[in-house]
């Protein structure tokens, strides 16, 4: 059966970040994942997931200049020590709660900077899956859909394959989302078969809507059979934007073992 993680970006923001832990808990997950904590001290955040018995699993790298709509500079050449120093946060941090996974943020490039780009990306990953290896930390590179990230480096599944192939460390590894995935490309199953060996980490939301997995074009109990069938096993999170209160829309979920504690 898949095991569900809460992306805590995503769901119970209803209620500020440190009380979504208990009520993902409440609702029945056993894991969770983040985005960008930093503004809560790693002990906070770790006391909570100790509190509530979660597993923790990954953060993203820091966006950059969020005012400018950055997302990322980890393919943007020339900002390498900034890559650097967003990575050793983003790494201190997982450390210091216990998780597992660090989503490397690429960056908007426009077109005429990518053999660049591609350059400066394999480099900044080749350096940070090091010391990540060092504290058995996975690095995580997801692609994303270009009409929710115009000019987002990485939009296609078979190019982080490609990537991962000339950066030669285990420990880089795909973030598999079927939202960004149907979007561009969709031959959702054969695609994550294909690249299955590469996969990390898996998340799901609704296309088109990225409301829960219960609408839209894509048949989730079908992947869902698919993913089990193929023996993925690890975690998949739910980074989808609820339609109305988070725990009113988890009924899609009750049969796959997310059922409220009593």
């Amino acid at each position: 059966m898949p095991r569900f993680a809460a992306n805590l970006a995503y769901l119970f923001t209803e209620r500020p970040l440190i009380e979504r832990f208990g009520a993902a808990a409440a609702a029945g997950f056993k894991a969770v994942e983040l985005q960008f904590p930093y503004d809560h001290a790693p002990s906070v955040v770790k006391a909570e997931l100790d509190r509530h018995g979660l597993t923790m699993l990954g953060i993203n790298t820091a966006p950059g200049q969020t005012a400018a709509g950055e997302f990322g500079v980890a393919a943007i050449p020339g900002r390498e020590q900034e890559f650097a120093t967003l990575f050793k946060q983003a790494l201190d941090y997982i450390v210091a709660i216990g998780g597992r996974q660090i989503h490397c943020l690429a960056g908007k490039v426009p077109p005429e900077q990518r053999p660049a780009a591609e350059s400066t990306f394999l480099r900044n990953l080749e350096r940070a899956a090091d010391l990540a290896a060092a504290n058995n930390i996975t690095l995580l590179i997801e692609p994303i859909n270009p009409r929710d990230r115009p000019d987002y480096f990485l939009t296609r599944a078979e190019h982080a394959a490609d990537i991962i192939a000339k950066v030669g460390r285990p420990n880089v590894r795909v973030q598999f989302d079927f939202y960004h995935v149907q979007i561009v490309g969709g031959d959702l199953i054969r695609r994550f078969e294909k690249h299955l060996p590469l996969v990390g980490h898996v998340q799901i939301a609704a296309v088109p809507s990225r409301h829960e997995p219960d609408e839209g074009e894509i048949n989730y109990p079908a992947v869902f059979e698919a993913v089990d069938r193929l023996g993925y096993g690890n975690w998949i999170g739910c980074e989808y934007r609820p339609r109305a209160r988070t725990e009113d829309g988890l009924g899609w979920a009750r049969g796959y073992g997310v059922t409220p504690r009593r």
